[in-house]
């Protein structure tokens, strides 16, 4: 299992940016795809981005497309999610998650794929 630590989430306005980062440990963090998941009150938790063991791939959610960037840092064993123009509806608790095998792919994503989770950060969209 790899443990997961979130931070960087807040309070933001419309329009604002923010930069959450994912400090992993217990295992060999670069071999693994890591990926970014949000869950907004009442909603079911979904998928936001995702970045392959060698950081060469990446998969957005449409809604996020063109705005939000997933990185990493594997001398840090840190994975990060930057977020542009954010809005309203980007509020919810951001996930990061490991899948759980080695030298996965960003291509299709599955909730059932990811086993080790963080505790997650909220971000709070004003409008």
């Amino acid at each position: 299992q790899v443990q997961l630590v979130e931070s960087g989430g807040g309070l933001v306005q419309a329009g604002g940016s923010l930069r959450l980062s994912c400090a992993a440990s217990g295992r060999t963090f670069s071999r693994y795809t890591m990926g970014w998941f949000r869950q907004a009150p009442g909603k079911e938790r979904e998928f936001v981005a995702a970045l392959n063991w060698s950081g060469d791939n990446t998969n957005y959610a449409d809604s996020v497309k063109g705005r939000f960037t997933i990185s990493r840092d594997n001398a840090k064993n840190t994975v990060y999610l930057q977020m542009n123009s954010l809005k309203s509806e980007d509020t919810a608790v951001y996930y990061c998650a490991a899948q759980n095998y080695m030298f996965g792919s960003a291509r299709q994503i599955r909730l059932a794929d990811f086993g080790s989770w963080g505790q997650g950060t909220q971000v709070t969209v004003s409008s």
